[in-house]
């Protein structure tokens, strides 16, 4: 890894903060996607093979969830990062700060994107109805085309470098 410059760079802080939940975020992507696909495709609770799969099912890769994850964590950092640390007040770290800032901001997101059938559908597909690689990794390339599309953003490499563009 490259030694910082600054290590007190807000980015890098944020980023420690969203790595460092990412266990418990992912657990609750997979919640709100529960929440999501009920109220989507089954209001009524009816208890059918695909209802009870997705309630019951615990196992699956969860790569294609941390690549997507880590996807959602990098468009916060683009969207709300900044370089300057702000004085805080209450006591908190900035570690601490950022992590609820994230949690709440994450869930609202969640619910947003939960209004989108293709991204329940392929979301599903990639972790609670899993069933084959070649499947999840097209779910997942899906995904991410969604969650750019909703966030109006462009992932460009040139060079071997990201950059995110805003669209209009």
């Amino acid at each position: 890894m490259a030694k910082k410059l600054f290590p007190l760079d807000k980015n890098y802080i944020l980023q420690q903060a969203q790595l460092a939940m990412e266990k418990e975020m992912m657990a609750l992507i997979l919640i709100e996607l529960k929440q999501s696909f009920i109220l989507l495709f089954n209001p009524l609770q009816l208890k059918d093979d695909t209802y009870l799969q997705i309630l019951q099912q615990q196992e699956f890769p969860p790569n294609h969830l941390s690549l997507i994850y880590r996807q959602l964590a990098g468009i916060y950092r683009f969207r709300y990062g900044s370089n300057q640390l702000e004085i805080l007040f209450d006591g908190k770290s900035h570690f601490d700060k950022y992590q609820e800032d994230w949690a709440l901001c994450l869930k609202k997101w969640l619910y947003a994107l939960g209004q989108q059938e293709a991204y329940v559908k392929t979301m599903l597909r990639m972790t609670l109805l899993y069933d084959n690689p070649s499947r999840a990794g097209f779910a997942e390339n899906r995904c991410k085309s969604i969650i750019n599309e909703y966030f109006g953003l462009s992932i460009v490499k040139r060079k071997g470098d990201l950059l995110m563009k805003t669209g209009t």
